[in-house]
């Protein structure tokens, strides 16, 4: 009852938003969007001109100067880069496998090493293989099944799941841990069945980590498209003893500077306080790295566009940032956020774009029950471009190190059914990005930026004292 007298007043000493001059503000912003949209343009450049940005590659220097230059352009109040050391892995030479039923009888399998992995053997690695549903199943087996094998990781996405990020968090572990879990039961190497739920030829890489691993002990690890997956498993069923191979060459190098990008409206009213709009502007390396996460990036650049073509004057200093390094370390977003801090800089706001570039359902908040409570109660603004979905939840990963009892974190949540179709594959590419979607993203972002900068998030202080 307290909270709610309290919520009460606070929303009683704010002047009650004009219905009318909110819904002329966010149809401006839509039509503008969807008639003198730039994002598609943007994406188009960063991905058939520059492609897939892996962190400390010369491609993610492209973007950064490439995505400089375009915010230079928008006559923003501020544009400038924030180094941030990246790790650099190259993967090398195309992957090579496959399968052995017998000797000289052998069948070719779509692989691709994960992030970070190290390589195979200068011959490649040939093994006899254990499939296992995941990480739990090592101890069930032992030691004495899997020492000198190859460990073949074959829990699949939940499809029963509705939300696809849901099922994709089910089985992930096995592909970041996998391999150094093997390795502590003598495992030579680990196939990953892909984080995919379509079945397909496409091996989708990710992000892997040996942990504490010793050097000398770290095994190499791929993973294997479904379609592949699929095979050897049913391959495995006949013949337990079928062997398996494979050939990888990547490599880990010292770590190299990059660059966070970021450009900035300064706030009329309140300009020490902070709101930010962002995605990640390296990707993985096997597609040009459209829908993870060009579109985040460029729908998050629309957004100050926008915001300024419509004519609106932000009351709070509005950023978009650029974070570099979300794949495969992080940097980018701890960096800002440790910067952030030393300058004590009031964020009172943050917003992700990095589920990809399809038709935006809502938005996933992270935040008090007072915050939410407001940002629903605007549910009605989004309606008629069918925007219904508000939740408490997870916001986005660059955001995350941000997070502090009075910022509101939230992220664009939009339709996930094909996103991991796509998802760190050689697929993820130009033409399966939608214009009108893609635009229809940065209109709902931009909205959602324009009536937190109106109307301002309720501080946790404010309502605890």
């Amino acid at each position: 009852m307290r909270k709610v007298l309290l919520l009460a007043l606070l929303l009683a000493s704010t002047p009650f938003f004009s219905q009318s001059d909110d819904e002329k503000q966010i149809k401006a912003i839509y039509d503008k969007a969807l008639t003198d949209g730039q994002a598609y343009e943007w994406l188009n450049y960063l991905s058939n001109q520059i492609g897939g940005r892996l962190s400390g590659s010369v491609q993610a220097q492209q973007a950064v100067e490439y995505t400089k230059g375009q915010l230079d352009s928008l006559g923003l109040d501020r544009v400038w880069l924030q180094p941030v050391m990246v790790p650099k892995w190259v993967r090398g030479l195309p992957e090579f496998a496959y399968m052995e039923t017998k000797p000289g009888l052998t069948t070719n399998m779509p692989i691709c090493a994960l992030g970070g992995s190290v390589a195979t053997p200068d011959g490649g690695l040939k093994a006899n293989i254990v499939e296992v549903q995941g990480i739990e199943d090592l101890q069930k087996l032992g030691k004495d099944k899997i020492a000198g094998k190859i460990v073949f990781y074959n829990r699949p996405m939940d499809p029963t799941l509705i939300s696809t990020f849901a099922s994709y968090s089910g089985c992930v572990d096995q592909r970041y841990s996998g391999a150094a879990e093997a390795a502590k039961y003598g495992a030579l190497g680990v196939i990953v069945r892909s984080m995919n739920l379509r079945s397909d030829d496409y091996p989708h890489t990710g992000s892997m980590s040996y942990g504490d691993t010793p050097v000398s002990q770290r095994i190499p690890a791929a993973a294997i498209s479904t379609n592949g997956a699929d095979l050897l498993s049913t391959t495995l069923k006949l013949n337990p003893n079928i062997k398996f191979y494979f050939k990888q060459n990547c490599k880990q190098y010292e770590d190299v500077q990059s660059y966070n990008v970021i450009g900035e409206i300064k706030g009329s009213t309140y300009p020490n306080e902070v709101m930010v709009v962002g995605g990640h502007l390296d990707s993985w390396d096997l597609g040009d790295g459209s829908h993870d996460d060009g579109a985040g990036c460029v729908q998050s650049m629309d957004v100050l566009r926008l915001l300024k073509k419509t004519g609106y004057k932000p009351k709070r200093t509005i950023r978009v940032v650029l974070f570099m390094n979300e794949e495969n370390g992080l940097r980018g977003g701890n960096k800002y956020a440790e910067v952030a801090q030393s300058k004590n800089e009031n964020h009172v706001f943050a917003l992700e774009s990095d589920s990809g570039g399809f038709t935006p359902r809502g938005f996933s908040l992270d935040c008090s029950d007072e915050n939410f409570d407001q940002i629903q109660s605007w549910k009605s603004l989004f309606e008629p471009y069918l925007i219904h979905l508000f939740v408490k939840g997870y916001s986005g990963a660059d955001i995350g190190p941000m997070k502090n009892p009075d910022i509101v974190l939230a992220g664009l949540v939009p339709d996930s059914q094909r996103y991991f179709d796509h998802h760190h594959a050689e697929n993820d590419t130009f033409e399966h990005v939608n214009k009108r979607e893609l635009e229809l993203g940065a209109a709902s972002m931009a909205s959602l930026v324009y009536l937190m900068d109106k109307y301002g998030a309720i501080p946790t202080s404010k309502i605890k004292g």
